[in-house]
C-alpha cells in the first residue's frame, strides 16, 4: 500500500500507532503517537523518532526474526511519566508500532505493592515483640513474676494492636466491596449520632473530655447505611477525644440541610471539631491515604492502624457524600461530613 494510501487510514486510528518502512524511516504516524513522540516524524530514521534503546532493538530484533514484541516505553513530556506497553510487530514488509498506556496500571500495581508492605511492616513489630517475650519467659523470666505479669500484659496490648489491625482491614476491604452499591435505608441522623456519642462516653471520660452534641435540625433523615455511619462517626469522634486537647472538649453539630453546588443537590453538614493542638497543612492531603499517619508513635501508642480515616473516605465515597478536613497548628481540628439528603444527589470526592 502506498504512503498516500496508508497515511490517512494511519490517522483515523485512535490508538497511537508508528509505522516504519523498509527504508527504516517513518512512513505514517498519527495525532495520538504525534503527542507521545512528537510532531514532524515522517520521514525520519526511526531511531531520530523514538530515542529509547529498548524499544529501537525491538523494532531491529522484530525486523531481522519477524516475530512480534512488547516492551515499555516512558513517555516525560509531563510532570510525571508516562508508561506506554509498545507492541512492535510486521506489518507486511513494514513494522507498525502501538502504544498502550500502562499508567494506571502501573501505579494500582505499585499501590498494592506498598499495601503488601506496610502491611507486613505493621504486623511484624508487634509478631517480633510477642516473639521476644515468648523467649524471655521460656527463659530468664521464667522463675519471676513480676517481670512475668509486665511482659504478658505488654503481649496483650500487641496481640490486641494486632487484632485492631485485622478488624480494619477487613472493614476497608468490605467497604470497597460496597463501594458501588448506594445505600437505601432512611438514616435519622440525630438519634444516631447520640447512639455513638453515648457509646463513646467511658473512653472521653477516661482522656478527661467532654462530647457535647448540638443539633440544628432535628430530625434529619438521609439515605444510608446506618452501621457504615456510625463507624465513620466513631471513628471521627475517637480520633477527636484521643488527639484533642487532655481535658478539652469535642463539639459535634448537624446542621441544617442546605443547597451545595459540588454535590448536585441539598445535604447536610456534620461537624466534628476538637480544641487540640491541630494539624501542619502540608499533612492534610494524604490523611486519608492508607497508613498514613501524622505522628507515628502518637498514633500506636493510643491504638491507632493508620487505616482509620482511609475507610472513612470509602464510606463518604459510597454515600456520593463529601469529606472535609481543616486544621490549623495550635487552633484544633474541625472534620466535616457532607452527606446527599436524596438518591439523585451527590457526587463521590
Amino acid at each position: 500500500m502506498t504512503a498516500e494510501r496508508i497515511a490517512p487510514v494511519i490517522a483515523a486510528l485512535p490508538v497511537p500507532v508508528l509505522l516504519i518502512g523498509q527504508d527504516d524511516r517513518v512512513r505514517a504516524s498519527n495525532d495520538a503517537v504525534t503527542a507521545i513522540l512528537g510532531p514532524n516524524l515522517v520521514g525520519n530514521h526511526y531511531i531520530t523518532a523514538i530515542r529509547q534503546p529498548a524499544v529501537i532493538a525491538a523494532v531491529a530484533e522484530t525486523r531481522m526474526q519477524r516475530i512480534s514484541r512488547h516492551v515499555r516505553f516512558t513517555g516525560r513530556d509531563g510532570a510525571n511519566d508516562t508508561i506506554y506497553r509498545v507492541a512492535v510487530a510486521m506489518a507486511g514488509d513494514d513494522i507498525a508500532l502501538t502504544f498502550e498506556d500502562q499508567t494506571a496500571a502501573e501505579a494500582v500495581g505499585q499501590m498494592r505493592r506498598d499495601f503488601v508492605a506496610n502491611v507486613s511492616h505493621e504486623l511484624r513489630t508487634p509478631l517480633t515483640a510477642l516473639l521476644g517475650f515468648i523467649e524471655t519467659l521460656n527463659g530468664a523470666a521464667r522463675d519471676d513474676p513480676e517481670a512475668r505479669d509486665r511482659f504478658l500484659g505488654i503481649m496483650s496490648d500487641e496481640a490486641n494492636r494486632m487484632t485492631r489491625l485485622v478488624d480494619d482491614l477487613l472493614s476497608l476491604s468490605r467497604v470497597e466491596e460496597d463501594e458501588r452499591v448506594r445505600p437505601r435505608e432512611q438514616v435519622d441522623l440525630g438519634g444516631l449520632l447520640s447512639s455513638v456519642i453515648k457509646a463513646l462516653e467511658p473512653q472521653a471520660s477516661a482522656a478527661g473530655n467532654t462530647v457535647a452534641l448540638e443539633i440544628e435540625a432535628a430530625g434529619t433523615m438521609v439515605p444510608g447505611d446506618a452501621g457504615q455511619l456510625v463507624q465513620v462517626f466513631s471513628n471521627l469522634i475517637e480520633n477527636a477525644i484521643k488527639y484533642g486537647a487532655q481535658g478539652g472538649a469535642v463539639t459535634v453539630t448537624l446542621k441544617p440541610r442546605k443547597m451545595y453546588p459540588r454535590l448536585r443537590g441539598e445535604a447536610v453538614q456534620i461537624i466534628v471539631a476538637d480544641n487540640g493542638e491541630g494539624i501542619p497543612t502540608h499533612h492534610i492531603a494524604r490523611l486519608t491515604e492508607r497508613f498514613y499517619r501524622v505522628d507515628s508513635h502518637r498514633s500506636r501508642e493510643v491504638g491507632g492502624t493508620g487505616l482509620g480515616l482511609a475507610i472513612v473516605k470509602h464510606i463518604i465515597n459510597r454515600h456520593r457524600g463529601r469529606l472535609l478536613i481543616e486544621s490549623e497548628v495550635g487552633n484544633g481540628t474541625n472534620v466535616s461530613i457532607f452527606l446527599p439528603i436524596s438518591q439523585g444527589a451527590g457526587v463521590a470526592s
